[in-house]
């Protein structure tokens, strides 16, 4: 699930980010896990990130704004804009202990070893 930012704060990145080029392109293949991980990064460095949609990547059930929402869900980040074909995403970074909720989810439960039962002989 994405964060919620306040709109003084999504004000606050559409203007850092106004003219700045995308740093991320989705391609034909889509939001693939190397273009997530590369949003991730970037986000952990610095905060914000401006991603551009190619057309290609643009099927006919497939809209920016769905791709931008599985990106956001994807990094845990917030959906700060969706404009045309480019979209912005703001996380605050961070530290060293966290580990994001995907992945948290993902990592297994050690197993208990089975143990002999006490009434057999």
């Amino acid at each position: 699930m994405s964060i919620k930012i306040t709109t003084r704060m999504k004000r606050h990145v559409r203007h850092v980010l106004k003219d700045e080029n995308p740093t991320i392109w989705v391609g034909k293949d889509g939001l693939t896990a190397q273009s997530v991980a590369e949003i991730e990064k970037q986000l952990q460095k610095n905060k914000m990130v401006k991603v551009r949609i190619l057309p290609a990547a643009l099927k006919e059930l497939t809209t920016a704004e769905e791709i931008a929402k599985k990106a956001a869900n994807a990094t845990e980040a917030a959906l700060v804009e969706v404009r045309g074909h480019v979209f912005i995403l703001f996380r605050k970074r961070r530290t060293d202990g966290q580990v994001p909720k995907a992945q948290e989810a993902k990592v297994p439960e050690p197993e208990e070893a089975d143990e002999p039962d006490s009434t057999s002989p």
